[in-house]
C-alpha cells in the first residue's frame, strides 16, 4: 500500500516546490518594478445618458467617458474658428447699393366719364351768386357790430360791381390851326378835330368840332380839361415893361356866361423865358341838358398872343 503512495507523494511535493518557486520569482520581480505614478482623471458626465445608466437618483460612468486633461486642451487649441455661435460674431450688414431706375409706367386706364359742360354764363351766374353771399355776411357781421340807431349799411348793387358801364358821352379833340388873340381881348376857340393818331375819340353826338362846342344830352355831371399853347413872342419883342395885370387867363364856361355860370378858369404871368407855354384847366360841371360849354382865352396884356395848334380840349359824362 505504502509501495502506490508513494509516487504520488513525490509528484505532489514537485509541484508544490515549482509553485513556492514561481512566487518568489513574481514578489522579487514586483518589488524591483519602479512604482508608476497613478494618473488622475477628470471625470466628464454625457448630457445625455439612457435610463439604465441612472440608478437610484445616482449616475453611473463608465471608463471609457473619462476625458483626458491633454487631449481635450489640444482639441479646443486646434478648434476650427468657424465653429463658433453666431452671437459671438458681429456679421456685417451689406450697405444698402443706389437706387435703381424707375420702371416703366403703368398702363393708362379706362377713360373717365364725360363732365357737365360749363359755359360762360353758368361760371358768371356761379360767380355772382358767391358775391351775394358774401356781401349779404360781412353785412349781417356789420349791422351785429353797429348799435340800432344806425342806419343798416347799404349793399352794393351786384351788377356795379362785376360789370363795366359804358361811356356814351366823351370826347377828345385837338385844335386846327393856331388862333391869334389881340390885346386885352377874350377869344373863344373853334374849329377842333380828332386827331389822325389812335388814341383820341369822339363818342357821342354832344361835341361839334367846327364851333368847339360840347352840348350836354342829359343832365349830368361832367367833367373837362384843356391843355392851351400861347406862343407870347409878340409881348417880349414889345418895348413896354411887362406889368402886373399882363396875363392870360384860360376859361371853360357854360353858355358863353363866364360870369354868371361856375367856369373852369386858370390864370398865368407873361414871365416866361421860354417862347411858348401851356396852361391847363382842369374840373368838374354840372350841366343841364341843352347847356353847352366850350373854351375861352382872356389877353390882359399889351401885346397879342398866338394859340397854337395842337392844344387840347377834352370832356367825358361821369353820372347824373
Amino acid at each position: 500500500m505504502w509501495c502506490g503512495a508513494g509516487p504520488l507523494a513525490v509528484v505532489a511535493a514537485v509541484f508544490w516546490t515549482q509553485c513556492v518557486l514561481l512566487d518568489g520569482v513574481d514578489a522579487k520581480k514586483e518589488r524591483k518594478r519602479p512604482k508608476e505614478v497613478t494618473p488622475q482623471y477628470t471625470e466628464t458626465y454625457n448630457a445625455t445618458l439612457s435610463n439604465s445608466e441612472e440608478v437610484a437618483g445616482s449616475i453611473k460612468i463608465s471608463d471609457h467617458q473619462r476625458v483626458d486633461p491633454l487631449g481635450s486642451w489640444m482639441d479646443f487649441v486646434k478648434r476650427p474658428v468657424g465653429n463658433f455661435p453666431g452671437k459671438c460674431r458681429k456679421r456685417k450688414r451689406p450697405l444698402p447699393g443706389p437706387p435703381g431706375p424707375p420702371g416703366p409706367p403703368g398702363p393708362q386706364g379706362p377713360p373717365g366719364s364725360p363732365g357737365a359742360e360749363v359755359t360762360q354764363e353758368v361760371l358768371l351766374q356761379e360767380f355772382k351768386d358767391m358775391i351775394k353771399e358774401a356781401t349779404e355776411r360781412r353785412a349781417e357781421a356789420l349791422d351785429r357790430q353797429t348799435s340800432p340807431s344806425q342806419l343798416p349799411i347799404a349793399l352794393l348793387t351786384l351788377e356795379g360791381m362785376t360789370s363795366y358801364r359804358r361811356i356814351e358821352e366823351a370826347f377828345h379833340c385837338k385844335l386846327k390851326g393856331p388862333v391869334v388873340v389881340d390885346k386885352k381881348t377874350l377869344v373863344e376857340l373853334q374849329n377842333f378835330q380828332t386827331p389822325p393818331a389812335k388814341g383820341a375819340f369822339l363818342r357821342g353826338s354832344g361835341m361839334d368840332q367846327t364851333t368847339g362846342r360840347f352840348t350836354a344830352p342829359i343832365t349830368g355831371i361832367y367833367q373837362f380839361s384843356a391843355n392851351v399853347h400861347i406862343d407870347h413872342n409878340e409881348v417880349k419883342k414889345s418895348k413896354s415893361q411887362l406889368k402886373a395885370r399882363d396875363n392870360v387867363r384860360v376859361l371853360i364856361c357854360i353858355e358863353s356866361l363866364c360870369h354868371r355860370y361856375t367856369s373852369l378858369e386858370m390864370i398865368v404871368g407873361l414871365e416866361s423865358n421860354s417862347k411858348i407855354f401851356t396852361v391847363s384847366v382842369q374840373g368838374l360841371l354840372e350841366l343841364q341838358a341843352g347847356q353847352y360849354t366850350s373854351i375861352f382865352v382872356d389877353n390882359a396884356a399889351g401885346a397879342s398872343i398866338t394859340i397854337q395848334n395842337g392844344s387840347d380840349f377834352m370832356g367825358m359824362l361821369l353820372g347824373v
